[in-house]
């Protein structure tokens, strides 16, 4: 059902984010100030979203489509990744290999939903979802100028197979990487795979604002970027924790249990997850675990984000981080955003700002983002009047 006090209607809304959760792209693109309409089935993220004034409606986005948003020219979504978090091993092999024999079918032009609906597990067809929207959009002659799509790395070849078909059946340009979400400010370490998929030239993979995080041992080794910003730190998103203190989590196989994972709050928390248990916060020798709002600083949402419902740690960790949402978006529109301004996102800018804006007013951090953004083209890193290039891209087209 739809949220009763939303603000965009889906006639109205320039975006639609699928599987769209309790927010991430959506906070990110809220920050843009672009009119998001999300679709979300999962009862207690939709309690987040209501309590966050975000605009959404609970519905499977199988029974949608682009008609049912006429204004979009944005698409975005990060679908259900779980058959494919094991690729290369089983299952998962085998559920990437059926995906990728169903996009060659949807870019000849057939129907796959009778195959669809045969599958062991449903949730494998739902990665698809995002290429249907795109080519029924086309169809009806009004095809989303951008395309942005994000998932765990293991999605990789899903997004450059759709690559393949946006820009040889659709004229995209396209780009396809995974990213280390702590090169992007964000205080933790997680890879995210990414497409960005543009009508109106080709747009570049967001390049790093931060040094990538090294473990002690390997902090010798040279990655040619002391000219980038030092990596944010759990102390630094957790100003309240006044006292030093170290995360142990259960990541990894090998050496003690007890010591395996350990991070010092003078570096990036590891990935945030579901499984509240996998982080023990240790201070003082006193253990503790993280609070709803300390887990969902750490993936960079603001410290007043209004989680509601149950499972908020199964939320928080399902959830794209709204920083790196925020250089991704912001590229694949045109221009990324400064190390400077994302920063200041990060450190001034509370939800309650952009819940209240249409009452008080676009804040002073606000203002000046959307003015950055809507103020000039990205150039591609590969074009050689690009004085920043950063790194090379994995895909383009």
């Amino acid at each position: 059902m739809p949220s009763e006090d939303r603000t965009v209607s889906k006639e109205h809304a320039d975006t639609v984010d699928l599987f769209a959760g309790p927010g991430g792209l959506d906070v990110a693109a809220r920050w843009l100030g672009r009119k998001v309409y999300g679709l979300e089935w999962d009862a207690d993220a939709c309690k987040t979203r209501e309590a966050a004034g975000l605009n959404f409606e609970r519905h499977d986005v199988r029974e949608l489509g682009p008609e049912d948003f006429p204004s979009a020219t944005m698409l975005m979504g990060g679908p259900p990744c779980q058959t494919f978090t094991v690729a290369g091993h089983g299952a998962g092999r085998r559920a990437l290999d059926t995906v990728l024999k169903f996009i060659i079918a949807m870019a000849a032009g057939e129907s796959v939903q009778d195959e669809l609906t045969q599958l062991e597990d449903e949730r494998t067809g739902l990665v698809l979802e995002p290429l249907r929207w795109a080519l029924q959009a086309a169809e009806l002659g009004r095809p989303y100028r951008t395309i942005v799509l994000e998932q765990v790395p293991a999605v990789l070849p899903v997004w450059e197979a759709m690559g393949v078909v946006l820009h040889d059946k659709l004229r995209y340009h396209v780009r396809t990487k995974v990213l280390r979400t702590e090169q992007y400010g964000v205080p933790q370490t997680r890879r995210r795979a990414v497409l960005i998929a543009s009508l109106d030239g080709a747009r570049p993979i967001p390049a790093p604002t931060h040094q990538i995080y090294r473990k002690p041992k390997s902090a010798l080794r040279r990655n040619n970027d002391d000219h980038l910003a030092e990596y944010k730190t759990m102390a630094d998103a957790l100003p309240g924790r006044k006292e030093h203190f170290h995360v142990v989590s259960n990541y990894g196989t090998g050496g003690d249990p007890k010591a395996r994972g350990k991070r010092e709050s003078t570096q990036p928390s590891a990935t945030i997850t579901g499984k509240v248990s996998r982080n023990r916060v240790v201070t003082d020798g006193q253990e503790g675990r993280f609070l709803d709002k300390e887990a969902g600083r750490l993936q960079s949402f603001p410290m007043d984000y209004p989680w509601s419902g149950g499972a908020i740690a199964q939320q928080i960790g399902n959830a794209v981080p709204p920083i790196l949402g925020l250089h991704v978006l912001s590229t694949a529109l045109g221009r990324q955003v400064t190390r400077a301004l994302a920063d200041k996102v990060f450190e001034e800018l509370e939800w309650a700002h952009v819940q209240n804006e249409e009452v008080n007013g676009v804040c002073a951090v606000l203002a000046e983002l959307r003015e950055h953004v809507g103020a000039a083209p990205a150039r591609d890193q590969d074009d050689p009047t690009n004085p920043n290039t950063v790194c090379a891209p994995a895909l383009l087209f």
